[in-house]
This record gives structure tokens, sequence and C-alpha cells, in this order.
């Protein structure tokens, strides 16, 4: 832990209390605060922070309810289960740049299989460039994210699906209950823990997306988050104090959503299932 999380979390720290200077080597100064306090003052990090989190607010619930379907499908008895759960986790195995560029080949305004369809049939988007607005291209960053990560929540509410006693169901089955009767009031309850741990993981993870947007759009038209920022501040500008302020920035960000996460639904985490899906 000291190796890998503690050191280098120090060593970005002190470097955000610095400037240096990218052209004579060995000259830096020491400037406390006055990094995070430029950035905190700059429009261009909020305004990363409002659409990191609007990206958040809206994939995360998609990806859950999209997710838990998913898992009730494949924790049915049917013969080519086997198969489809292979082509429904496939997504999740794709690499997220491979992922991002794959949906950057369909919104192709040329080449596109969406515009072309789109395009074919006379419905609107044909002719559009998906990429270049900033709504539309929110739209793909959104179908993306949950077309990849979907199956990681299927496979921990699946998880919880197969700890759950069958004669829980049996009992609900002799009470008279139907099928959405038992969903509501004896599937979904006894899934929280599971659903509860799969929207942290993911929430915590969308707030610093980075790769998804970068390859789509490399931040343009106001699609940059919050890690993004800090990436162009690092590498592209090569400021590395203010560019380690951005991520010690982020990282604060996030930890105080998980710490909130965690208080709101501390209870439900405690009581996460621990046996993996058969």
């Amino acid at each position: 832990m000291l190796l890998v999380a503690v050191l280098p979390i120090g060593y970005a720290v002190w470097l955000s209390l610095h400037q240096y200077s990218r052209i004579q080597a060995g000259l830096s100064r020491f400037v406390g605060l006055q990094n995070y306090l430029e950035q905190l003052g700059s429009p261009v990090w909020w305004d990363s922070v409002r659409y990191s989190f609007s990206i958040a607010l809206v994939a995360v619930p998609l990806e859950l309810i999209v997710g838990t379907g998913i898992a009730l499908l494949l924790n049915l008895a049917f013969r080519g289960r086997g198969v489809l759960r292979s082509v429904l986790l496939m997504p999740y195995a794709v690499l997220t740049v491979v992922s991002a560029l794959i949906w950057q080949t369909m919104f192709d305004p040329h080449l596109g299989l969406v515009t072309n369809v789109l395009k074919g049939l006379g419905l609107p988007g044909g002719d559009t460039v998906w990429l270049a607005d900033p709504g539309l291209v929110f739209v793909v960053i959104i179908l993306a994210e949950v077309w990849k990560t979907a199956p990681f929540v299927a496979l921990l509410v699946l998880a919880g699906l197969q700890v759950i006693p069958a004669d829980v169901f049996e009992a609900a089955s002799i009470d008279g209950a139907t099928r959405w009767q038992t969903f509501w009031r004896v599937t979904l309850p006894l899934l929280v823990p599971a659903i509860s741990v799969a929207g942290m993981l993911r929430l915590l993870d969308t707030l610093r997306i980075f790769d998804l947007p970068f390859v789509l759009t490399r931040g343009a038209n106001g699609t940059a988050t919050m890690s993004i920022v800090a990436y162009d501040a690092l590498r592209e500008n090569r400021l590395t104090g203010e560019g380690s302020a951005l991520s010690m920035l982020t990282f604060v960000v996030v930890m105080i959503v998980a710490l909130f996460y965690i208080r709101f639904a501390g209870g439900n985490l405690r009581q996460t299932p621990k046996r993996m899906p058969r």
C-alpha cells in the first residue's frame, strides 16, 4: 500500500505545491496553494466538474437498470444460456479505447453505420456531425458508456441473485404472489446490497472518466471532463504543478462523493454477497 498508493499520492501533492520549468532543468519554486486557488477560480475547471457529474448522473442509473435487466435474464434457466452470457458480457471485455473507436466509427458522418442507416431511412441525424455537436456527442458518450459497463453491473447483480435462497421464492409462490409482486417485494429488496455496491463503483469510475470522451472529442466543444483537463495541463501544456493540482482536485471530488455515498448507503454495502456467479 505504501508503494502503490501513499508514495504516488504524496508525490502528486508535493508537485501540486510547486511550479516547474520545462525549459530550464532543475528550476522550480514553492508556491503553496497558488496552483489550487488558480484552478478553483478557473471556469474551465468548474465546467469540467459539471460535465463529469452530468455524465455520471445520467449514465450510472441507466447502467444499473440495464445491468439488472441483463442479470435477471442470465439468471433464468434455458437452452443456450452459456452462449448468451458470453455475448452479453463481451462488451465489458473490450478495451475502453477500442470501444470508443468503435462508437466513433459508427457515428462518422460519411462511413458510420448509424448515420448511414438514418440517412437511408430519411430520419433526422443522417447528415449531422454527431461528434461536433455538444448535445449529440453527450448522447453518444452515454450510449457508449452504458454499452461498455452495464455487463459489469450485471455480474455484480447476478452474484446477488445467486445467493438468494430458493425457499424465499417458494414461500412467495405459496402465498399467491404474482411474478411482478415477487420481483418488486422479494427479489429487488434482496438485490439492494449488490446494486448499491455496483452503483458506488460505477459512480466513482464515471466521475474519473477519461478515455471515452478523449478518443471521441479530445475534450473539444465543451466535452472536457475533470481528468481530461488535468491531462491537458500535464501533457499538452506541460504544466506540472498546475496539472498535479487538477489531479488532486479530481481525487478530492471523487473521495467526497465516495464518503457521501458510503454514509447514506453504508448499511447496504456491508451486506454485499460474497459469492460470484457460477
